[in-house]
């Protein structure tokens, strides 16, 4: 099995431990790093400690086996699944001050045939610990980035060889330079540079519009672009999370959505009122249905484009997390249906209350999830004053 060489493994740590987190600021002396590491990935754990420990922060590690997951949900009641050590977990994020999730698996369908209520009803309960974290995160003491390594599994889905894959992970996280670190830097900034026009526009609605897209979006005024944070690695996408309530027409996505070891494609889904009313999948289409059934999984939380001409990632990877940053001929525009990104709020998110998030139309729910298309679109804005700016094109912001 194919492995990078050390080199790229600790450049790939570095870039993650001591540049992304802190929103691109990296790890200050005494942090604790809760990482994150599936038994696939095993070859990266010891890279991420040493950066920790380098930076003179403290690791937690947190080592997944694969495969457990299956086994639990295949004999676990509904009851069992339900129940969450609550004080643990609580604690937990209370002792921790960032997160490193490394995404890699040894088999892309461990959960396939999995009842996918079963895995909702994990999530759903699992919603406590996931506000506990929000809460840390807005008042601006926790952060967190993912980061991939990829596996033959990995690499077969996405059509390539696992050297192949791994050349494509090296040339999107710029491992290749000998300073990674000093590119993301300019890369962020050029990034910061487009939110910083982007928010300067006062925008109310977005269009989206292409062969495949009809659908407008509401962008309130107390909303921010956001971009750059080194909440993933590689990111290149500015994105923004809206008024779900606006939301309305029919979008149409080019590419596969991996939900809980499963594959859904060919995805169109029709709004009215920020609601989905309409939905289908050429396959799969019960496991999207009982997505949408999830509270609040039904609105959108997000949208985004990505600027071609950042993004080196050129190839289908089979994961949301590169998938979501592509760039290719006309880069991509994705949404996310469920929870919304509380720092696009242009206030402070960490004196907001649940009802006042709710009545500024920020969408919250259980999911965060990301559903990507790499067609040609064209996004123009309208103004507060009623005039028109087109912004997106042939895959870059104009």
């Amino acid at each position: 099995m194919y492995i990078p060489p050390d080199s790229i493994l600790k450049k790939y740590a570095d870039v993650l431990i001591k540049f992304a987190l802190w929103d691109g600021k990296g790890i200050r002396k005494g942090d604790v790093v809760s990482l994150e590491v599936p038994e696939s990935a095993k070859p990266m754990l010891i890279p991420l400690q040493t950066a920790v420990l380098e930076a003179q922060g403290q690791p937690i590690i947190h080592y997944i086996p694969e495969g457990i997951k299956r086994a639990f949900y295949e004999v676990a009641t509904a009851g069992q699944i339900a129940w969450k050590p609550k004080k643990y977990l609580l604690e937990r994020i209370e002792t921790i001050d960032h997160v490193v999730h490394i995404i890699s698996t040894s088999d892309k369908f461990e959960l396939k045939g999995t009842d996918s209520k079963k895995i909702m009803l994990d999530r759903a309960t699992s919603k406590f610990a996931m506000k506990a974290r929000d809460i840390k995160e807005n008042a601006g003491k926790l952060t967190w980035t993912l980061g991939l390594f990829g596996t033959e599994a990995m690499a077969a889905e996405a059509g390539l060889s696992l050297e192949d894959y791994w050349n494509e992970i090296i040339t999107a996280c710029f491992l290749d330079f000998d300073d990674p670190i000093a590119r993301w830097r300019e890369v962020f900034d050029e990034i910061a540079s487009t939110q910083e026009k982007l928010n300067l526009l006062e925008v109310e609605w977005l269009h989206i519009e292409g062969a495949d897209v009809d659908l407008k979006i509401k962008i309130d005024k107390n909303r921010k672009w956001l971009g750059g944070s080194g909440r993933n690695i590689p990111s290149f996408e500015v994105f923004i999370s809206p008024d779900w309530r606006g939301t309305t027409g029919k979008i149409t996505f080019n590419q596969p959505l991996y939900h809980y070891g499963n594959l859904i494609e060919g995805i169109t889904l029709t709004f009215k009122d920020g609601k989905v009313i309409k939905a289908y999948a050429r396959e799969n289409d019960d496991l999207l249905q009982e997505m949408l059934e999830v509270p609040g999984a039904d609105s959108i939380g997000e949208f985004s484009l990505t600027d071609k001409r950042l993004s080196k990632i050129n190839h289908f990877m089979a994961e949301t997390l590169f998938d979501e940053n592509m760039g290719g001929p006309f880069g991509n525009t994705h949404i996310a249906l469920g929870k919304s990104y509380h720092d696009s709020f242009t206030g402070d998110p960490s004196i907001i209350t649940d009802l006042q998030w709710e009545d500024m139309g920020f969408n919250d729910s259980a999911l965060h999830t990301d559903i990507i298309s790499t067609t040609d679109r064209i996004v123009t804005a309208t103004l507060i004053d009623g005039s028109e700016v087109v912004i997106y094109r042939d895959g870059m912001f104009v």
